[in-house]
């Protein structure tokens, strides 16, 4: 058997043709800067970009595609929601599953003066939406959560989280890296003020795209973090006020963007509910696998109907830097060890420092992937007894 890439929770690999095709399409019959000049490539760029937008409110519920805004990735929408709206003497709640694309940020801000509440998660990184409610404070101005742990997988109240949040008048911000594209995301249903989402893990883009959706009127509260050119009101040197062009400054990475638009696509085409069903289908028996194999330790709910398709676990006596390097090179399974730049995840879940082996599965992995995964791991436990 050949590569059994088992990392689809760093980035989806590997990508749809159609992916791949509008790449190479854009480069060789558009290759224009969109919104910079008049002729007919640069209004087709601008269209590449356009349509993104459209397919991403399609699938996110997003009425209107121009609180869509784009960015290199995840990390950097979250920067603006965080860096952009929070201010010294405001309160801010998380939680401790956050991945450092949230924490980061947060105790950068907590170092300028914001106050700063991370609420305890269980050891398998289930969140009670009753210690949020519990945080609130006078000045609380945001709750960021992540959607689902990209160390356990385990999927966040978010319904009822968003329910405290709009009964306290509470800015909502999703982190949706490992969840959009993969579990169904209604932004309108599910109250949400403001998501980050990456384009490269379940969307099936390339990496250096995602985004953020800003929710009404949440642009006149949100500074942005960098000024430019945006094709748009060249006649001032003051920065747009609208949207999407009050984010977007400098040439976009349109080629990468054409990429997304097919990768989202693909999503909507094949549905997220069949994509879903499957990922479940490949974590479930993965997990009953694990845990008759002896000296497996496993985190999170092991339940897949409860996480994505990302599991965690130990060996004992084994470090989970030797082990995935050992299943590399003698098995060409792909895996991620270590901390997945959440230590406070870690902490919570009582792995920190060295952290976890991950196991992340993706629409084209298969019930063999699954099966010669256990079995090198059964192989691995045998040979280390």
């Amino acid at each position: 058997m050949g590569i059994i890439y088992l990392d689809n929770a760093a980035t989806s690999w590997p990508k749809p043709e159609e992916v791949l095709n509008a790449m190479d399409n854009f480069s060789r019959n558009i290759g224009a800067n969109p919104g910079r000049s008049g002729h007919r490539l640069s209004i087709n760029a601008g269209r590449v970009i356009f349509e993104t937008r459209e397919s991403l409110a399609e699938l996110l519920n997003i009425d209107d595609p121009l609180r869509i805004i784009f960015t290199k990735n995840a990390t950097y929408a979250l920067n603006i929601a965080i860096f952009g709206l929070l201010k010294a003497g405001d309160h801010a709640i998380t939680s401790s599953m956050e991945h450092n694309s949230v924490m980061r940020p947060l105790r950068e801000m907590e170092r300028r003066g914001v106050e700063l509440s991370v609420v305890e998660c269980s050891p398998n990184g289930e969140l009670d939406p009753q210690d949020i409610k519990s945080s609130i404070k006078n000045n609380t101005r945001a709750i960021y959560l992540t959607h689902a742990s990209n160390v356990t997988g385990t999927i966040m109240p978010i319904a009822e989280v968003a329910q405290i949040a709009k009964e306290y008048d509470l800015i909502f911000c999703i982190d949706a890296a490992q969840t959009a594209g993969a579990i169904q995301i209604d932004v309108k249903d599910m109250m949400i003020d403001l998501l980050a989402f990456s384009g490269h893990k379940s969307f099936f883009g390339p990496q250096g795209t995602g985004g953020l959706f800003i929710g009404k009127d949440l642009e006149k509260e949100i500074n942005t973090l960098e000024v430019g050119g945006t094709g748009s009101r060249s006649e001032l040197e003051e920065q747009p006020d609208f949207l999407p062009d009050k984010y977007e400054s400098g040439t976009p990475n349109t080629i990468g963007l054409a990429g997304l638009f097919a990768g989202v696509s693909y999503v909507l085409n094949i549905g997220i509910d069949k994509i879903r069903d499957l990922e479940m289908r490949l974590a479930d028996k993965f997990i009953d696998g694990l845990i008759s194999i002896p000296g497996v330790t496993l985190y999170g709910t092991k339940d897949a109907s409860k996480q994505t398709s990302v599991v965690s676990f130990n060996i004992d006596g084994i470090d989970p830097s030797e082990l995935a390097f050992e299943f590399d090179e003698k098995y060409n399974i792909m895996v991620r060890p270590g901390l997945h730049c959440a230590p406070s995840a870690h902490r919570t879940i009582g792995t920190y420092p060295k952290g976890t082996i991950r196991f992340s599965f993706g629409y084209f992995n298969t019930i063999e992937h699954v099966d010669f995964a256990l079995e090198a791991i059964k192989k691995y436990t045998t040979m280390h007894k």
